[in-house]
């Protein structure tokens, strides 16, 4: 990284891993302790900040089976105190601190669809989920991470953020979405799943409660703030990061009177196609078809509507097929770069407060449900050879741009 010319470094750090128990009663493990100092001391040493996430979707399978994770409101103070343990430990030296990676994904393939841990649907969806209910859990898990991360907010606002001088921030995951056809049917489809989708998350943290088309459309399922809560969650950031890979068509639909899920209640079907044509060129991963130009819409929306936070571009990136043949020459990987970059300047200089950009992933990695199947490193991974890496040409590009960054500043 260092060679590369990168100047920050952002990773997770294990709940599990900190507090083998999930919360303190369990115990504090020294050892995960001792590993996280050397990993940050080490970053430190060459000039890379350390931007840490405390969930990147791993929550402890322990506090599952006590009481369901973040379906059960007890999960507030188990995360608020796994928080204080990182400030403790490590907040003298960690400036920018992420307390939930995506919770709305998190929500949805999680709870409404099963396809991430812990796999709950509902049964009549038939996707073998572990239990569930698509039309409230979600909600539910939603609401639980969004009370957990501004506890934690409110632990490091009170006690640590004065000496330490740090900043404290939610990630938001982005799927965005554009209208399949100038209708007004399929513009007000594209206004409600993009409400569904970043406004659920992001007007919470605004103004305290949540959008008033979510509350018309859900109904009783959809939880409630108190006012305690309402105060607490509301401006509960120092910065939004954002992950942005691609963007759907949105089209209209039909409201199913049963048989109701998350991903029903905005009304609208998604697609990547329009008249057969996809939105862009495809990955490896069936969620990904490049459009660049949906960064600067994603940007350029935050902007205007809730109040121009800072943001930090968390994840943005492509992935090719592990498909054995082992090759560093990816030029797809580095035009996807170059694109969204210059989308993002082009949000920068129509008044968007970015401060970074992180590529996904620095290297080929264990990529969730995808397993080894697909590459997303800028830096090859031997996976049958002793794990050896070899810098592919998108990081041999990523050296050359950021040398001559520094060079012209």
């Amino acid at each position: 990284m260092k060679d590369i010319g990168f100047d920050a470094y952002r990773f997770s750090i294990s709940w599990s891993r900190l507090l083998p128990g999930g919360n303190l009663s369990s115990g504090i493990n020294t050892q995960a302790i001792l590993y996280y100092n050397n990993l940050i001391n080490e970053l430190i040493s060459k000039g890379l900040k350390p931007f840490v996430t405390l969930v990147h979707y791993d929550h402890p399978q322990s506090l599952v089976d006590a009481y369901g994770g973040f379906l059960s409101h007890k999960i507030v103070k188990d995360f608020a105190d796994y928080a204080e343990v990182c400030f403790k430990a490590f907040g003298d030296r960690v400036k920018y601190w992420i307390t939930i990676n995506g919770p709305s994904i998190f929500s949805l393939q999680g709870y409404a669809n099963g396809k991430f841990a812990p796999g709950r649907c509902s049964k009549w969806l038939s996707f073998n989920c572990t239990g569930g209910d698509s039309a409230t859990e979600p909600y539910l898990v939603s609401h639980h991470q969004l009370l957990a991360h501004a506890a934690a907010v409110k632990v490091y606002r009170e006690k640590y953020q004065n000496t330490q001088k740090g900043q404290i921030g939610l990630v938001q995951a982005i799927d965005w979405v554009i209208p399949l056809s100038q209708s007004l049917a399929d513009i007000d489809a594209t206004s409600r799943a993009n409400v569904f989708k970043m406004d659920w998350t992001m007007e919470p943290l605004n103004s305290g409660s949540y959008p008033i088309e979510m509350v018309d459309s859900v109904g009783e399922r959809l939880p409630k703030f108190s006012k305690e809560e309402s105060d607490m969650v509301k401006n509960s950031f120092d910065f939004i990061g954002i992950n942005y890979y691609s963007t759907s068509y949105a089209t209209d639909a039909e409201c199913p009177n049963e048989r109701k899920s998350y991903e029903t209640d905005f009304c609208a079907e998604l697609t990547y196609e329009r008249d057969g044509v996809p939105i862009g060129p495809k990955t490896a991963s069936d969620w990904i078809y490049i459009y660049p130009q949906g960064i600067e819409q994603v940007l350029l929306y935050i902007k205007n509507k809730f109040n121009n936070p800072v943001i930090y571009i968390t994840e943005n990136g492509y992935d090719d097929f592990n498909d054995g043949k082992g090759s560093l020459r990816d030029q797809e990987r580095i035009e996807c770069h170059i694109q969204h970059l210059s989308y993002v300047r082009r949000a920068m200089l129509n008044g968007v407060d970015v401060r970074g950009y992180f590529a996904w992933s620095l290297l080929d990695n264990f990529e969730w449900s995808d397993g080894y199947s697909v590459r997303f490193g800028i830096v090859y991974v031997n996976f049958t050879d002793g794990l050896k890496r070899y810098p592919k040409d998108s990081a041999k590009w990523f050296k050359r741009f950021l040398h001559q960054e520094f060079e012209s500043q």
